[in-house]
């Protein structure tokens, strides 16, 4: 279930995401076929991924299987809480200037849901600039189509800032820290799991951002406060 905007990416960023696969070099096609088969029900679109020959993918990865439900069901495949504790995101922070800047370029951006709701959007930031920005059905494939641009461009993730426009579940915020992203913004609110995680990881949690308002629920040193900026009471 997916508005389809860039497919291949998504099926990338799933593929890490859910670490079926260690390296973009395993994988040697993506090829998304949107077909729809004959009769009323048909065949939904699929995508056929093709591994290197010598790609020594995990099968075994894709034995436990979890169907999710939110924003469109999904599948998660084994327990990407075991592996959190090998992940060491780097030491950046993130200006409160900076995410004023953010977020603005969020409310000036062009979206679906402005015009028809009922989508989710992610995009992913260097300082105030927007690199790529994505709507879908859910959060989910929107993150996952991040993860699968980023992979694919080789691009490093030391400096860059997520947002979102859904809650900050655990499922986000793995998959954020996983990017290898420190720095998480939400217009929405944050699970108690989903705390948690950005806690034990040191990942800077920010949430219920609109205009110049916001809550960091974690990692507090890595946002940068800036006096200036603080409104005056009254």
């Amino acid at each position: 279930m997916t508005l389809g905007a860039e497919p291949e990416w998504l099926v990338l960023g799933f593929l890490r995401n859910q670490r079926l696969i260690d390296s973009v070099a395993q994988i040697e096609s993506i090829t998304v076929d949107w077909t729809i088969g004959e009769g009323e029900l048909g065949e939904p679109g699929v995508a056929a991924v093709k591994t290197r020959a010598n790609a020594q993918v995990v099968i075994e990865r894709s034995a436990e299987r979890v169907v999710t439900t939110g924003c469109g069901q999904g599948s998660v495949f084994g327990d990407l809480m075991a592996h959190i504790d090998e992940i060491e995101l780097p030491p950046a922070q993130i200006t409160q200037g900076q995410l004023y800047g953010l977020v603005n370029a969020i409310r000036l951006q062009e979206t679906t849901y402005k015009s028809s709701g009922s989508v989710h959007g992610c995009a992913l930031f260097q300082g105030e600039e927007m690199l790529m920005f994505v709507e879908d059905v859910g959060r989910h494939n929107a993150v996952d189509t991040i993860a699968g641009w980023m992979w694919m461009h080789d691009v490093n993730a030391q400096d860059k800032v997520f947002y979102t426009t859904g809650r900050l579940t655990s499922e986000m915020v793995i998959k954020s820290a996983q990017m290898g992203v420190p720095v998480v913004v939400s217009r929405s609110g944050i699970t108690q799991m989903g705390l948690a995680v950005a806690q034990r990881l040191g990942l800077c949690a920010i949430g219920r951002a609109t205009n110049k308002r916001f809550l960091c629920f974690s990692a507090p040193e890595r946002l940068v406060w800036q006096p200036e900026l603080l409104t005056p009471p009254g």
